[in-house]
């Protein structure tokens, strides 16, 4: 049998780590695991402020390609979201720059933008603010093809008895 003074070690030590544990579990240590499995998408779902004019407008950026808002160049590098069941997530790494004319590009901002805390990630500029909504797959896939039908009897003709 251990003595009291190892059991009131072991006490302390059980004691010292058990908030420790809790607060990584109530700050998504359980779910670090999952953030490995994060769903690559193609299309960025954002939302720009002009302050001046007071205007939202939603925008879609397709990754690798440069998306204009205002005098802004958004460039989305990658975009993913969490698995349907999980705790909805989207991250995506963004380069904004601003042209002037008659100047160069200067880079605003390069870094993840996240739409769960958009304050905590979002562009904030003089005129502008830029944050993520969402990523989302391409192209809804088309309807498909209505199935052929039977051709049509012709005209004067019926297939089969036909009740009088």
């Amino acid at each position: 049998m251990p003595s009291k003074t190892s059991q009131l070690r072991a006490r302390r030590r059980c004691a010292f780590r058990l908030p420790f544990w809790f607060a990584g579990m109530a700050l998504g240590g359980a779910s670090v695991v999952g953030a490995a499995e994060m769903i690559q998408e193609p299309l960025a779902q954002m939302q720009g402020l002009d302050k001046i004019t007071a205007r939202v407008s939603q925008f879609e950026a397709p990754v690798g390609k440069t998306v204009r808002f205002g005098n802004l160049s958004i460039v989305v590098r990658d975009c993913r979201k969490s698995p349907p069941e999980e705790r909805p997530e989207n991250a995506a790494f963004v380069e904004i720059y601003e042209a002037r004319p008659g100047e160069e590009k200067e880079r605003l901002f390069s870094g993840w933008m996240f739409s769960s805390s958009p304050a905590l990630s979002a562009l904030e500029h003089a005129v502008y603010d830029v944050n993520l909504l969402a990523c989302k797959g391409g192209a809804a896939p088309s309807a498909p093809a209505a199935a052929p039908s039977a051709p049509a009897a012709p005209a004067g003709r019926t297939r089969g008895k036909t009740p009088r």
